[in-house]
């Protein structure tokens, strides 16, 4: 009996995107109220036995949500303002890529660092917490500040759409938008639980290092994000598979509820596009199974 695949995705512009066992497909709506589908085969570093590998596996889903998020971001945005068709060039998504981690590591891990820095703190383990105190309290401003924008509260109603649409698979039920209107709008394996899990285990990390120069403390918060993301995949996926467990949900229940901030809820016709684009997923990976079940 073959593993389990659980799938999941992320709202774009219109639309949502979810991922296959090594396809991910995109349903945005156009202006005129059809559905625009885009299927695309997934590299191989994102189906390969380095997807499945403890702690490897962190950094590859790091780099894959940043990849196919921009990719599929791009082609919802084109569809939405009913552009032409334009290929865009693997280096000009890497250049993206690189500029969005870049200033996630500046807000998220460089700033805290410097803001901390001015109340004096000798103490390596106050030091620290106070860090991880400010890290997350500016990553919750900002989910709250980019909440006032209106394009963003659409994108977040897709959010809880593709949540919904995920939940209802997992539970079993028909996809259609009758039996999922029920459903919740968090999920367990949100990106949005992996990033409270990183700035938390940051913190553990990082003290760790105790209070070194201040060159080295800048150094840290670079080169140690691809391990803090590592502990914190396996942290999350741990939990994702042990919700049973009253002291696990109690640890999970803090990046549940931060989901509140990035979700709401969906209409009908958002309810549709993320159902299209999980039905079409599940349809290409049970066409591939059975394709090799009679080969």
């Amino acid at each position: 009996m073959s593993k389990r695949f659980y799938y999941g995705g992320q709202a774009v512009i219109e639309g949502v995107m979810m991922r296959g066992q090594k396809t991910m497909v995109t349903v945005v709506r156009r202006p005129s109220g059809e559905l625009a589908m885009d299927t695309q085969p997934l590299a191989p570093i994102y189906t390969g036995w380095i997807r499945n590998a403890p702690l490897i596996r962190g950094i590859t889903v790091l780099i894959e949500t940043l990849v196919l998020g921009i990719k599929t971001l791009l082609f919802s945005a084109r569809v939405s303002l009913e552009e032409e068709e334009e290929e865009v060039s693997r280096g000009s998504v890497w250049l993206m890529v690189t500029i969005s981690l870049a200033l996630a590591v500046v807000l998220f891990f460089i700033a805290p660092l410097f803001l901390t820095r001015l109340l004096n703190i000798n103490s390596p383990l106050v030091f620290n917490l106070v860090e991880g105190f400010i890290r997350v309290a500016i990553f919750i401003l900002f989910l709250k500040l980019i909440t006032l924008m209106p394009d963003i509260k659409q994108t977040f109603a897709y959010h809880g759409a593709e949540h919904k649409a995920v939940n209802a698979y997992e539970d079993g039920a028909p996809l259609e938008v009758e039996a999922v209107r029920k459903y919740n709008t968090a999920h367990r394996r949100c990106g949005t639980s992996f990033m409270f899990a990183v700035l938390i285990i940051a913190i553990i990390v990082f003290a760790l290092i105790g209070l070194p120069s201040l060159w080295l403390m800048v150094l840290s918060r670079i080169i140690l994000i691809p391990v803090i993301a590592a502990i914190s995949y396996e942290v999350t996926y741990f939990g994702a598979s042990h919700t049973k467990n009253s002291l696990v949900r109690a640890i999970l229940a803090p990046g549940m509820w931060l989901q509140s901030l990035t979700t709401r809820e969906p209409d009908d016709s958002q309810l549709e596009v993320a159902l299209a684009a999980l039905s079409k997923v599940v349809e290409v990976d049970q066409n591939e199974e059975a394709v090799q079940a009679s080969s």
